[in-house]
């Protein structure tokens, strides 16, 4: 809600006109006129943040020095690292890192009762909407039924975690829930929640314009961006102190430009462009930094589009890549059914605020690169980063050298596939999904696959028989339109029958493979891939079976399907035969740029979106049928192993304690270059001889319930276990093991949880070590929780990726950073060291401080570390212990 203290508001406080309205906004350039400093050259991006400052200004929180410090930035070349408190207008989580942050809420509730307070007082103060989309996992696939068992499956694998989620809809206020079968996060904020400009009644009961701005516990929330909506993903520890009142803080970030020109080419697509933007920002270096996408180009570019490249921030590495509200702004939010009222505010506001995009639309920025889109070629992403672009006419080149390097494997190899009349080798493609936020929300390329397998089937062409093909929207509106093209039944016919509405294969719930596929590439010890129109294809993240991951645009996904191999040049290689035995190539089956357009201009309509969101929080009758009860605090039930109270408030006292140095903390692992957070914590499936496994074995689950860690989030005795635990991580302490494994106290191979716990038993620290974009991908807080309760108490790595870093510290793990050319291999580090780090009882933001390492021999060498503590306000959560204990402590005293 907006806040009118401090600063003379009336300097600042005008009324616009837009329509039949009349509404109160925080001006721009009245702040300019006021004397607060030249605003006018700011990019859009930053002018969000500016009007944010100018808005919540109340001479404590946010001061007039922190406005300032805006046109500071500016006369500075885009740069001016001032703190500042950041208030995001709402919250959108998914039901992955949803499930955990309402299980904090509740255990929160506990905690503040027993502290003395009132339960009351764990409320989201801003609105909460919460998505189902991470659940539904593709058991069935290629057949008519695969929607109606996938969904039925669902339920019976969640209903525990729905039961919750269902729960915390009534006990707290301001929070919604979209429930199972709707859609995807991004897409339903992008098609529906979001406004581009937000209102909302002050304390005075004026009405006030400001604009939409949110956090969210998915890393993909970025996608917005590409309607003008400034968001990002954060951890769900983040996400619940914004949810109650808790400014972010950080610090004004540098925005780097770029431009785009030209046109895109015939025959290439959103996602070609997209990969190669992951590319280019890769190796520019954005990590922390807001990127901003302006030139002529965008006079040509859909916000589909847009979106696509929004929402890929986290592999480029970006806090976001925001786009300015222009013409197209307002022809997307009319094409997807906002009212028309809304339509006239957002031009007005941002034409009279500053934020449109018009041809003298020319800011300053930090520093800037230039894309010319007329030189975009069709291109895939893989195998294992979405910035390892590979140009279609050298995928078949690059994929065999990556045989040779990477997997040390020939390419020859087969295994025949028992009872059936193929063999497998490595290259086969075994998994292709049309799936993930990044590219079902795009009509174009979701056309395009549409067309590419009404020619394909025409011709007599199907998916080859060990291909696992799926098709996952991310909404109901991707149905709509296929359906009213005529083109749902094309795909079905070559297997992209509809498995559900949600993140699938993207997330690693691709389900299982036929066993006598899973059989054979173990057997052969095959390199086994997958296709999908995902964003991530980190490794371990897909599937258990499958070791390099491919990203693609949805018509690539359906010819590869069609080819069934990645050792195949489809710009030379046929892909096939027709009925009459000759060669069909890729162009044979490509769709034009016009037959594309024509469609999507034709079935994608207005009327579809406001039909399917319609009834959106209502849900099917499965969900209507889900009860639950009436409580302002949660029954936790003793036996669930989906949902259960978390140790984090447990003898919490009311006061917070210090931050102490560290003194002789042991090694629980050393680790490599771009650890994501999906090594850290997996989302995946599990085994049974895991420590997770073996902890739902005792508990008298069945192997068939397991799941996966994702959906298992509510649960900390589960996700303890999974910490580290990915099938493909690689402890160096280890020679050439795979999974989360290190050596224990008495220098044994043990799991990384035993180890950790041994280690525990015995009252003794731990430390990490990692290399390069350490954290880098999905913004899980688990990657965090896990760290904290296995008891590591300082990371030590080359650089950190943005939210992770920030989770650490709002789990109380103290981040640091080599200096001086310092790394783990420089060092010579072998896990047997002991490693002290003194400085931090007198730590301030950013502080380098000594850190002295005794070698197994008993020398020692100090180095110096850059402690990543990178604000004030994160010293205080470090020292209460996180930063819902800070939260928390500050809400029971106001009560």
């Amino acid at each position: 809600m907006p806040i009118t203290v401090g600063h003379d508001t009336s300097k600042t406080r005008k009324t616009l006109s837009a329509g039949t309205q009349s509404i109160d906004y925080y001006s721009i350039p009245a702040a300019t006129a006021a004397g607060l400093g030249d605003f006018s050259k700011l990019p859009a991006a930053l002018k969000v943040v500016l009007e944010n400052m100018l808005r919540f200004e109340d001479g404590k929180t946010v001061t007039v020095d922190d406005i300032k410090a805006f046109a500071q930035w500016g006369a500075q070349g885009g740069k001016n690292p001032r703190e500042i408190a950041y208030r995001p207008a709402r919250v959108l989580l998914q039901d992955f890192t949803g499930v955990p942050a309402v299980v904090d809420l509740a255990a929160m509730r506990d905690a503040i009762i027993s502290l003395g307070g009132d339960a009351e007082k764990i409320n989201p103060l801003n609105p909460v909407d919460l998505v189902i989309d991470h659940s539904v996992m593709i058991d069935e696939f290629g057949n008519p039924r695969a929607f109606q068992m996938n969904v039925d499956r669902e339920y019976e694998r969640n209903m525990e975690r729905y039961t919750f989620l269902k729960w915390g809809q009534s006990a707290f206020n301001n929070f919604r829930v979209v429930p199972p079968g709707t859609g995807i996060c991004h897409q339903v904020n992008l098609e529906y929640l979001a406004q581009t400009v937000w209102t909302d009644t002050d304390q005075n009961g004026a009405e006030v314009a400001y604009p939409d701005t949110l956090v969210g516990t998915d890393s993909h929330t970025t996608m917005v961006n590409g309607a003008a909506v400034l968001g990002w993903g954060v951890g769900g520890i983040e996400a619940e102190a914004a949810m109650l009142g808790q400014p972010i803080s950080m610090l004004i970030p540098e925005v780097i430009g770029f431009e785009l020109t030209g046109t895109m080419m015939e025959g290439t697509t959103g996602t070609d462009l997209v990969l190669k933007v992951v590319e280019l920002l890769r190796a520019k270096g954005v990590v922390g930094k807001f990127v901003e996408f302006y030139g002529e180009g965008l006079d040509r570019l859909p916000l589909a589009d847009r979106a696509t490249i929004a929402n890929m921030a986290p592999e480029y590495g970006a806090t976001c890549g925001f786009f300015p509200i222009d013409a197209e702004t307002l022809r997307y939010l009319r094409n997807t059914g906002r009212d028309e009222e809304r339509v006239q505010l957002v031009e007005a506001y941002a034409k009279e605020n500053g934020f449109w995009r018009g041809p003298d639309y020319a800011p300053i920025y930090t520093d800037t690169l230039h894309l010319d889109m007329g030189t975009i070629v069709p291109a895939i992403s893989g195998p294992k980063r979405p910035q390892d672009f590979v140009a279609l006419t050298d995928g078949q080149t690059a994929f065999r050298k990556e045989m040779e390097e990477t997997f040390k494997r020939p390419m020859g190899k087969k295994v025949a596939v028992a009872g059936e009349d193929y063999t497998l080798e490595s290259g086969k493609v075994v998994i292709a999904s049309i799936t993930s936020c990044t590219n079902t929300s795009n009509p174009y390329v979701m056309i395009g696959a549409g067309l590419v397998a009404r020619k394909a089937a025409a011709l007599g062409l199907n998916r080859k028989p060990w291909v696992k093909t799926s098709l996952a929207p991310g909404s109901q509106v991707v149905s709509a339109y296929l359906e009213a093209a005529g083109l749902q039944d094309d795909l079905d016919s070559i297997g992209f029958n509809l498995v559900g509405y949600g993140c699938t294969t993207c997330i690693g719930n691709s389900g299982p493979l036929q066993k006598e596929i899973s059989d054979a590439i173990a057997e052969g010890d095959l390199v086994a891939t997958s296709v999908l129109s995902g964003n991530r294809n980190f490794e371990g993240r897909i599937s258990p079976d499958v070791r390099a991951n491919y990203l693609a645009s949805p018509p690539l996904v359906v010819a590869y399907a069609l080819a069934g191999t990645l050792d195949i040049n489809l710009a030379t290689d046929a892909i096939g035969q027709d009925q009459n035995g000759n060669d069909v190539f890729l162009r044979d089956i490509w769709p034009t740029s016009q037959e594309v357009a024509e469609l999507v201009e034709k079935t994608v309509t207005r009327e579809a979106f406001l039909t399917k969101y319609a009834d959106v929080f209502k849900g099917d009758e499965k969900w209507q049928g889900v009860s639950t009860t009436d409580s302002k605090v949660y029954d936790w039930p003793v036996s669930s192993t989906y949902v259960q109270n978390p140790p984090y408030f447990q003898g919490m006292g009311q006061e917070p304690g210090t931050i102490s140095n560290i003194e002789n903390a042991s090694v629980l692992a050393i680790l490599g270059d771009m650890i994501t957070t999906d090594h850290i914590s997996p989302a995946g499936s599990f085994k049974d001889t895991t420590p997770a496994g073996q902890y739902l074995i005792e508990r008298q689950v069945p192997v068939r319930e397991f799941n996966s860690y994702g959906s298992r989030r509510g649960n900390h005795e589960v996700m303890m276990r999974g910490t580290f635990a990915n099938i493909r991580i690689k402890n160096e302490m280890l020679d050439g093991v795979e999974g989360g494994y290190t050596k224990g106290p008495n220098g044994e191979q043990v799991s990384i949880y035993d180890a950790a716990m041994a280690y525990q038993d015995a009252g003794k620290p731990l430390v990490i070590f990692g290399g390069e974009q350490y954290g880098a991908g999905s913004s899980r807080d688990w990657a965090a929780k896990g760290t904290a309760l296995l008891g590591v108490k300082a990371v030590i790595a080359e650089s950190f990726e943005r939210i992770h870093r920030s989770n650490l510290v709002g789990m109380g793990v103290i981040p640091f950073e080599f200096t001086g050319g310092d790394t783990r291999k420089s060092l010579g580090l072998t896990g047997e060291e002991k490693v002290s780090i003194s400085g931090l009882d007198t730590i301030q933001p950013l502080q380098e401080v000594p850190c002295t390492i005794t070698m197994a021999d008993g020398t020692s060498k100090t180095i110096t570390l850059k402690c990543r503590i990178d604000t004030a306000i994160e010293i205080e959560y470090i020292e209460h212990g996180g930063v819902l204990h800070y939260v928390l402590r500050n809400l029971a005293k106001a009560a």
